[in-house]
């Protein structure tokens, strides 16, 4: 067979294993593909218009736009003036319009160019949307993996994952059944910055993969870790009386302009970071909800990567149960380096006792009853007393279950310290030893002027009796 019949044979191989329709078995020219591109995205809701666009050459007369399994061309147009693409129209998405498309544009010399790579145009909102969740939940720490579960009652094939604002591709998984719902995980992790933002899912039947549902709520994915903790601080204090004012306030480092308070519950990650560019958390008027563990976290506007959590911050409310009673063992008056014994007692059944010390910026100490029987009471040692221990305390009591949770604080009770007199310094003993001279010399002193006038008292009666007889004798 001559070459002149084999060039047909060989047309016709090509047409029969690369083209999808006898438009493609025409396209064998040279001319470079034209790009493809949809005005405004990719994914148009249902009901809404969308262009499609098509960028070929300058040269080109006509522009065909084709959808997968049609071999004629949808629409056709002509080529702009002065321009090298065509723009075409679909006033209203619908299940019918989504699809893959291609387009292609032809030359009066060249001929027809090569197809487009495809362009996916899907449509949302068909179906009821699917629920997005995320486990252990959408707080995660640098370097830790989350996993985002999609999951819906309806039955479908297939679940996606889309990141708002993000250049990773969508994800798709198939289904799987799960405690009565058809749900897809997605594992992230190990997690960094780049996978903070917005997520949302969405499921589509595999018959018609480019009709999809809507789309599952927004699902805020935040990372934290990723700067340097800073520090959180309560005015007045840590332990307030319910019904006072309280603010908790976050103390970052220069250039963070966003603010987050966590309050732990259990030993869960906090659910979401709520931030503010006001570093001031202002509390109000407390009462037995404001009690917990909290943390606070730094970062920049519009983004969802933090710092690192603060060291925790525990708030107690007071003011829950009855006052206990607190006294001291030997005594509200000791001298330094004896030993000393708080006592803090309760009336009614609380097995936890606090011991709070007036303007000491120290925590508490506490003390938990391992006997449960009466007296319901905790002895607080101190040994031994030193300067440093004088003051005020007052004392609380609590149930281990509710440890946020304080009683009234118990009447206050004064401690002084005084100086042992062993411990008296040398020249104190100087000084004792002077005065006690001083005292000696004067006693004496006192005593020779009394025996003085005792003795003048004797001679002046001598002399006076020895003088009497002799003026009798005369006479």
């Amino acid at each position: 067979m001559g070459g002149r019949d084999r060039t047909p044979t060989l047309t016709a191989l090509l047409c029969l294993g690369l083209c999808q329709g006898p438009w493609d078995c025409v396209q064998a020219g040279s001319l470079p593909k034209p790009s493809i591109w949809a005005d405004p995205g990719l994914m148009v809701t249902t009901g809404s218009p969308v262009t499609i666009w098509c960028q070929g050459s300058l040269q080109a007369d006509i522009y065909h736009l084709y959808k997968e399994r049609v071999s004629k061309p949808l629409d056709t147009e002509a080529s702009q003036d002065s321009s090298n693409k065509a723009s075409f129209y679909i006033e209203s998405m619908s299940s019918h319009t989504a699809g893959l498309y291609q387009c292609a544009y032809n030359t009066s010399r060249n001929g027809w160019s090569q197809r487009s790579d495809p362009l996916p145009l899907v449509v949302t909102g068909a179906y009821s949307a699917p629920s997005l969740s995320a486990h252990p939940g959408p707080v995660v720490a640098k370097g830790g993996n989350v996993s985002l579960s999609c999951s819906s009652e309806s039955t479908f094939d297939t679940f996606y994952l889309l990141k708002e604002g993000g250049a990773d591709p969508t994800r798709h998984m198939e289904l799987r059944s799960y405690l009565g719902r058809w749900q897809a995980v997605f594992p992230v992790g190990p997690v960094n910055a780049s996978h903070g933002g917005t997520y949302r899912c969405y499921a589509s039947p595999n018959t018609y993969p480019y009709v999809w549902s809507h789309p599952s709520d927004p699902l805020h994915l935040e990372v934290t870790g990723v700067y340097r903790e800073p520090s959180l601080s309560s005015q007045p204090g840590s332990l307030v009386l319910s019904g006072d004012s309280l603010t908790l306030q976050c103390h970052s480092e220069a250039g963070f302009d966003r603010f987050a308070l966590s309050k732990a519950k259990g030993l869960t990650t906090p659910q979401s970071l709520h931030g503010q560019h006001n570093p001031d958390f202002p509390l109000g008027h407390v009462n037995h909800t404001h009690g917990g563990q909290y943390r606070c976290y730094s970062g920049h506007h519009l983004s969802y990567v933090w710092s690192a959590p603060s060291a925790p911050l525990d708030i107690l409310i007071a003011g829950m149960y009855e006052k206990p009673s607190l006294s001291v063992q030997p005594g509200p008056s000791v001298s330094r380096g004896e030993n000393v014994t708080l006592q803090c007692r309760s009336e009614i059944w609380l097995d936890t006792f606090h011991l709070s010390k007036e303007g000491s910026f120290a925590p508490l100490q506490h003390l938990r009853l391992r006997d449960m029987a009466a007296p319901f009471q905790a002895n607080f040692t101190i040994s031994p007393v030193t300067s440093d221990h004088e003051g005020t305390y007052r004392c609380y009591s609590s149930h281990s279950t509710s440890p946020y949770f304080l009683s009234l604080p118990s009447d206050p009770l004064e401690l002084r310290v005084s100086e042992a007199a062993d411990t008296i310094s040398p020249s104190q003993n100087k000084s004792d030893s002077k005065s006690d001279y001083t005292v000696e010399n004067l006693i004496r002193l006192g005593m020779a002027g009394l025996i003085l006038l005792v003795l003048g008292i004797l001679l002046f009666q001598a002399r006076h009796s020895l003088r009497r007889p002799q003026g009798t004798a005369r006479s």
